[in-house]
């Protein structure tokens, strides 16, 4: 997909806030420091309309960013880190509920991993609870670069075998820093969005 026209929308923490253009979305999630601004601004082409930050925990908020007038990504706060109060952690958590379970124009979901570490409690948790709602699921294992070529494969069955994923979820690897595997996302992505 040739990328024209990228903003971000509006940081939403309420249903009220949520745009109403009725345009596809593409939820992403996954563990602080994961990956998924990089993820963003890498298939979009941009250094940094996602904001990536050393600190984890930073988004507070659905991001959602509107892509070629056609449909939004939309980042979902990180979860699974220890420095945030029980307090705000269940404000998320209801937020995000909110948002995953009823929202109409919500196409799929990615599940950002990091390819590096078996999926965490938390990873296996979001994947379970995204079936429960019939979400498409599409996992992106991110930090691929980091992984010898050797050892990829290896990778790659642990993370299906972990999430126990479905036959019919996706599992696509991918480099923010080289671009590998932003084509075939772009493919599985373009799939969601016209269904």
């Amino acid at each position: 997909m040739k990328i024209n026209q990228a903003e971000i929308v509006i940081s939403a923490v309420s249903e009220a806030q949520y745009p109403n253009d009725q345009l596809p979305e593409i939820a992403l999630a996954g563990r602080s420091n994961v990956g998924k601004s990089s993820f963003i601004n890498k298939m979009i082409n941009r250094k940094n309309l996602a904001r990536t930050s050393s600190k984890p925990g930073k988004t507070r908020t659905l991001n959602f960013y509107k892509i070629n007038e056609a449909f939004h990504f939309v980042d979902v706060p990180g979860y699974g880190y220890a420095k945030v109060s029980k307090k705000e952690r269940d404000k998320w958590g209801t937020m995000m509920e909110t948002y995953f379970e009823s929202r109409q124009s919500l196409k799929g979901v990615l599940l950002i991993v990091d390819l590096r570490h078996e999926p965490t409690k938390d990873d296996i948790l979001m994947y379970d609870y995204l079936k429960h709602f019939d979400r498409p699921i599409i996992v992106v294992a991110t930090k691929l670069d980091k992984v010898p070529k050797s050892k990829q494969a290896k990778h790659i069955k642990r993370v299906k075998q972990t999430l126990n994923l479905d036959q019919e979820d996706v599992l696509l690897t991918f480099s923010a820093e080289t671009g590998d595997g932003k084509e075939l996302a772009w493919r599985h992505l373009e799939r969601l969005i016209k269904s």
